[in-house]
């Protein structure tokens, strides 16, 4: 028998699935499909002048071009040995949480969360939970009017660039969000009420989970090491020896960790990091596992529960939002870009992007123009840890109709909120 799903909706991009199975149940083929077209964008940035390229690598996803653009600024910073200051650190960080909240807020509650009650159309969702829509909306507004406050617009934002920012926000306009941050925690909470609740599918397998680590603070703007199999792991090392890309595939990279699948996102770094959430955060993941009567080790064995990951990540990031505001607010809020001098170099910078790490490498010239580029997306890094469940998932499954199996493989693919714009790029 064949699954042919032309389309999934509901993720960024275009993708389809593809798979065979015997009478039994048995997967005996299954392939992942980008229905993109390659876009080249490594090449486009061969020749272009370093303060161009940020600019464009972050037209890669309108989603989070945050991470792109300022992972790609880290990148030519280390080739080029630029410096910049605590403050330029902060509203980076705080472009990058805002970053987090509207894409988790968007996609757990409008495209993962209906799944799990056989709710197709957003009308028939906002209807069944009005409350819960209204939440997620502001919550996302929130989110937005960060990355637009900070980065100058809410969609490829324009004040980030090498060595700093080209405007820094406006101090009221500042004091205003924080003073909403309270609300925005409330509205959260709403959601979390319901998702506690939820009766999340059983698949039961565990990964290889990796994500950015340090012992300071919840991994996203940048660390040493990559977290998997419980060790650290050198980020050049991790970078340029322990991954290898699939580029027999095209258009859509795939990559693996010493030859095997690894995940990544919310609930990858909910399993390295836990321990580092804010309070509010953790009392959330806490009252979670006492509501589904799990602990630890079964939640992060069922990927299924990356959408309660999103959830605690998005309270977690309003906490931190509230702290990086009031850093930030101490300043005067009053400097310059840091001067560049053009020289060859090389830079590898990782962040974390809403699904995962991130990694960019660039390298320039003596005219400081780009040689080399390297970008390796969280969904590229994912998919076949993808492939992997849906082996699993689908046997489970074999005395369901076609259009059931579609529907659970629908929903299966849509709880890792894949990029596949980033991973065809």
């Amino acid at each position: 028998m064949e699954i042919n799903i032309p389309h999934i909706h509901k993720i960024e991009g275009a993708a389809g699935l593809w798979a065979k199975m015997t009478k039994e149940g048995k997967v005996e083929d299954l392939k992942i499909n980008s229905l993109l077209g390659l876009r080249q964008i490594e090449g486009i940035l061969i020749g272009r002048k370093v303060e161009e390229a940020p600019v464009v690598i972050a037209r890669i996803c309108g989603i989070c071009p945050v991470v792109h653009i300022l992972n790609a600024i880290v990148a030519f910073e280390k080739a080029l040995d630029v410096e910049v200051s605590d403050l330029t650190v902060s509203l980076r960080k705080l472009m990058l949480t805002s970053q987090i909240i509207q894409s988790h807020s968007l996609h757990l509650f409008f495209m993962s969360f209906p799944d799990f009650f056989d709710i197709e159309n957003d009308l028939d969702l906002m209807k069944r939970f009005p409350k819960e829509a209204k939440a997620a909306l502001k919550v996302r507004e929130y989110g937005l009017e960060l990355t637009n406050i900070v980065g100058g617009r809410t969609i490829h934002p324009l004040t980030p660039k090498i060595g700093g920012f080209r405007k820094l926000p406006d101090r009221a306009r500042l004091e205003k969000l924080l003073n909403d941050s309270s609300i925005v925690l409330d509205n959260i909470l709403v959601l979390g009420k319901v998702l506690k609740k939820l009766s999340y599918p059983k698949l039961e397998r565990k990964a290889n989970f990796a994500s950015i680590y340090t012992s300071k603070e919840y991994p996203y703007y940048q660390g040493n090491s990559i977290m998997i199999k419980g060790k650290e792991i050198d980020i050049d090392d991790f970078y340029s020896n322990k991954i290898i890309e699939d580029l027999k595939t095209p258009p859509v990279k795939k990559v693996k960790f010493q030859g095997e699948a690894y995940m990544l996102g919310a609930i990858a770094r909910l399993n390295n990091s836990h321990s580092l959430l804010n309070p509010r955060a953790r009392q959330e993941l806490d009252e979670f596992l006492k509501e589904q009567k799990i602990d630890q080790d079964d939640m992060f064995k069922n990927i299924f529960f990356n959408l309660f990951s999103q959830y605690v990540e998005v309270v977690h990031f309003v906490e931190e939002t509230q702290k990086l505001i009031k850093e930030i607010l101490k300043t005067n809020l009053q400097e310059k870009p840091k001067d560049i001098k053009i020289k060859p170099g090389k830079g590898l910078a990782a962040m974390e992007a809403p699904r995962g790490t991130l990694f960019d490498f660039v390298e320039i010239d003596k005219s400081g123009r780009v040689l080399n580029c390297n970008i390796i997306t969280p969904s590229a890094q994912f998919l076949n840890n993808l492939e992997l469940d849906i082996k699993l998932y689908l046997p489970k499954m074999n005395k369901l109709s076609k259009e059931e199996k579609i529907k659970k493989l629908r929903s299966l693919a849509r709880v890792y909120d894949p990029c596949i714009s980033c991973a065809t790029h």
